[in-house]
């Protein structure tokens, strides 16, 4: 067993500073566990040895009978190292310290890291955190996050592996995905990283056979060397998806009081980024954006994209954008031309953008899409799918969903109120990305076509 996996599947776990009362962090964590996984052992420690919620309370860690896998610590940051030395003595595999007051805080709380640093040293127990939310894995119900469910959402099971080091940004996002249903295989919060680092948590995603695509924000790099030789290596494997914190020169400022971490130049970040061929996103919108149209769809050959449209403003948007972000968008060939032409209208364009019109059906999308993904003029389509007008029927999402078959990337943009949101959440449930603009649709499809390109350079070379 992997050492990490630990952290994701323990069977036994000890929540250090769980509380009797409901509004304590404490509370919460241990709430977690209970019901989860009914073989898995959850033992509650605290000075005040009444039970809570019906379970056993453990003074010590060290006076809990049986092994213990994962020790989840959320207590005074002064006493977490008289705690840890206890772990280390019990020989817990993995701990989380959820608790802050370290090397974010100052001298004093750098102070206070090195000690931890020291105490486990040797030993077989590895550390998340300082100061950071845990881990929250859908598939084994392992949950450390001290948000309760009622406030934050829990995203279901999906393939889109999640790592965060700023606990904020990873919850925020972690609701919102819940809110959209996109699923995720793992979600973890590492904040100050003072034993498991980026590095160590990329490298188990890129192993993880669940995780198809690697989603991280960043603030800063602990060890830059290390960084890039697995950046490269991962990138191979899976792509890798980096938003970057701490760009602005005030904002290099703010990581170091947030986590005590180095920030480093945007530039440097920026070539980091290209030499390793990792995928960087400029704000969250894109860093799932991306994540969406990687975990669904297959890598593209080239940039040639159809767009098909029944809105003819939303095609000459589309086409601004792609071209914005290098893709082509060349006009069919005379042959797939006559293919198509028969169903579409005389008012309508047989050009690229392909325009449907207002009067489009589930049908005239069916065979257009069918011709142009079929044909070896174009890499993969963009769809722009407005379900307001009356004569589409509900069936187009069939349609699209039967696009799959030829393996090649179909993105949509649909842009709407509730009726769009309703069709749009089918789509995504039958893994086809809708966006809800032009620009963020083709600068999806350009992350896939970028991926493509490196991927294939490497292996012709």
């Amino acid at each position: 067993m992997r050492q990490l996996d630990y952290f994701f599947n323990p069977k036994s776990v000890a929540i250090i500073g769980a509380s009797h009362k409901p509004e304590k962090l404490g509370y919460v964590i241990f709430t977690n566990f209970l019901g989860n996984i009914s073989e898995r052992k959850v033992y509650p420690v605290n000075p005040d040895t009444t039970p809570i919620l019906g379970q056993k309370v453990y003074r010590s860690i060290l006076q809990i009978p049986d092994d213990i896998d994962l020790a989840v610590i959320i207590i005074p940051a002064k006493v977490v190292p008289k705690v840890l030395k206890d772990c280390v003595s019990k020989g817990v595999k993995a701990v989380i310290i959820v608790s802050g007051g370290f090397s974010e805080t100052g001298e004093e709380g750098k102070k206070l890291e090195i000690k931890l640093k020291h105490i486990i040293e040797g030993s077989q127990t590895r550390v998340m955190g300082p100061n950071c939310l845990g881990v929250f894995d859908p598939y084994t119900k392992v949950d450390t996050l001290f948000l309760s469910r009622d406030r934050l959402g829990r995203p279901p099971t999906g393939n889109i592996g999640y790592i965060s080091q700023s606990g904020s940004v990873g919850s925020t996002i972690l609701d919102w995905l819940a809110k959209e249903q996109t699923g995720i295989s793992k979600f973890i919060s590492y904040e100050n990283g003072m034993d498991i680092n980026e590095c160590d948590l990329i490298e188990y995603l890129a192993d993880d056979k669940k995780t198809k695509v690697i989603t991280v924000f960043l603030e800063g790099v602990i060890d830059g060397k290390r960084f890039v030789k697995v950046a490269r290596k991962t990138s191979n494997k899976k792509p890798t998806i980096i938003l970057k914190g701490g760009k602005s020169k005030m904002g290099r400022k703010a990581v170091a009081s947030h986590t005590g971490a180095l920030a480093g130049s945007a530039k440097i970040y920026y070539s980091v980024f290209k030499q390793t061929g990792l995928i960087e996103a400029n704000n969250w919108e894109e860093l799932f954006d991306f994540a969406k149209a990687f975990s669904t769809q297959p890598i593209p050959k080239g940039n040639r994209i159809a767009i098909v449209t029944n809105g003819g403003g939303f095609g000459v948007l589309a086409v601004d954008e792609c071209e914005k972000h290098g893709l082509q968008t060349p006009e069919p060939l005379e042959k797939l031309k006559n293919k198509i032409k028969k169903n579409i209208p005389s008012y309508g364009s047989l050009k690229n953008p392909i325009d449907l019109t207002g009067d489009v059906t589930a049908e005239r999308y069916r065979v257009v899409l069918d011709a142009c993904l079929s044909s070896n003029e174009y890499d993969g389509v963009i769809a722009i799918t407005l379900f307001q007008v009356p004569t589409l029927e509900l069936k187009i999402t069939d349609v699209l969903d039967d696009m799959k078959k030829h393996r090649k990337p179909i993105l949509c943009c649909s842009a709407g109120g509730d009726f769009t949101i309703k069709l749009s959440r089918i789509l995504e449930r039958n893994g086809i990305p809708v966006y809800q603009t032009p620009g963020r649709v083709a600068s999806a499809m350009a992350s896939l076509v970028k991926y493509g390109e490196q991927f294939n350079k490497k292996k012709i070379n």
